[in-house]
């Protein structure tokens, strides 16, 4: 085992003064790393130590992996906290830390990249007996082979994105005259966003809920699903309510879910927190692997809340060697815990998207605030 005694947080806001929170509680030092931008921000004046990274814009300060690893040098730090969005499911970043003898607090860089590829990630699920829905995730990427892929599972169907998530290059196409112009939209949004115009097809499951199993698992062969989040309200393909328990689950199917979960986390020899998503038919009662997260999730709260558990020490335990403090008849999920992201949007400009400002906030008594 490896006492981490000094902890980098690679990232800002809320998720980086939380992951300072734990680490403080146990007795870590914390350091901070900030962009022009972000110089008296929260996370810089609540760690220990900070070192600025860049200018104000993300690819010239919090995706600089080179940066990153240059301040971890500086302060010493044993460890490198992603949290979430960035640099979080590079497998490069990962792989960065470890060779510059960084404990990188997360999964395995191999398990990052397979499970970063949907296609991949796909195959990988289907070998392992983790319930997927049919499709098509293979190489050849013509229109004429997609085409007839689609014709082959059945309208309505899916277009998503291999290389990434978050709704960028998606597409639900009804039938097919209008298969041409969905492929050439999605594979121009997939190489916009994440630089690789690859697609996977899939039957769109009309009326499924989308919900996600919290796991952990350490280097002992132990790992534990924590719960399900139910996170079916979405706004753009962006989550906007996520709840837990699930209203839909019932205790069998939490169980079988969480075992397909586990299975998914073995077939990558995965290590530390994740989220397996699932999109679950409430009518069958059937659920099929859509994804998975290899990172802390946002909405990690929720499980922390039902569950009584802490996701970052427990994190933070794997990430020095322990085996997991809790085992899968010890996590018992008691009440219910919902949290809510706030949005900004124009409604002037068709409701889009609109940063500025925020001149009054006032903390709701007897809730969670991060």
């Amino acid at each position: 085992m490896t006492p981490i005694r000094k902890l980098l947080v690679a990232n800002r806001g809320e998720i980086a003064v939380r992951v300072m929170r734990t680490a403080k509680s146990r007795g870590v030092a914390t350091v901070a790393v900030f962009s022009d931008a972000d110089a008296g921000a929260l996370h810089v004046r609540t760690a220990d130590e900070a070192f600025r990274i860049g200018g104000a814009e993300a690819a010239q300060s919090y995706l600089r992996i080179d940066s990153i690893i240059d301040a971890a040098r500086k302060a010493g730090a044993d460890a490198v906290h992603p949290g979430y969005g960035f640099l979080s499911e590079r497998a490069a970043f990962a792989e960065a830390c470890a060779a510059n003898g960084l404990i990188f607090v997360g999964p395995p860089a191999a398990a990052i990249a397979a499970m970063g590829d949907k296609a991949e990630s796909k195959r990988r699920m289907i070998a392992a007996g983790v319930p997927c829905i049919p499709g098509y995730q293979d190489e050849d990427q013509s229109d004429a082979r997609l085409i007839k892929e689609a014709q082959r599972i059945g309208f309505p169907v899916m277009l998503k994105a291999s290389a990434g998530g978050g709704g960028r290059g998606q597409r639900i196409v009804y039938k097919t005259e209008d298969l041409k112009d969905a492929i050439a939209s999605a594979r121009r949004e997939s190489e916009s966003a994440f630089g690789d115009g690859r697609l996977i097809v899939e039957k769109a499951v009309t009326g499924a809920r989308h919900v996600e199993i919290q796991i952990m698992a350490d280097a002992h062969g132990n790992c534990l699903y924590l719960g399900e989040r139910d996170c079916s309200l979405q706004r753009r393909r962006q989550k906007v309510i996520e709840e837990a328990p699930s209203p839909a689950i019932t205790p069998d199917i939490r169980r079988r879910m969480g075992e397909a979960a586990i299975l998914a986390a073995r077939a990558v020899d995965y290590r530390s927190a994740g989220t397996v998503e699932f999109l679950f038919d409430p009518q069958s009662k059937a659920f099929y692997f859509l994804e998975m997260n290899t990172r802390l999730q946002v909405e990690h709260p929720v499980t922390e809340m039902v569950a009584g558990l802490d996701l970052v020490a427990m994190q933070l335990d794997v990430a020095e060697g322990k085996k997991l403090p809790v085992r899968q008849e010890d996590v018992i999920l008691n009440g219910w815990a919902i949290e809510a992201r706030l949005y900004a949007e124009d409604p002037s400009a068709g409701f889009l998207p609109h940063s500025g400002r925020i001149d009054v906030w006032r903390a709701p008594p007897a809730v969670r605030v991060d």
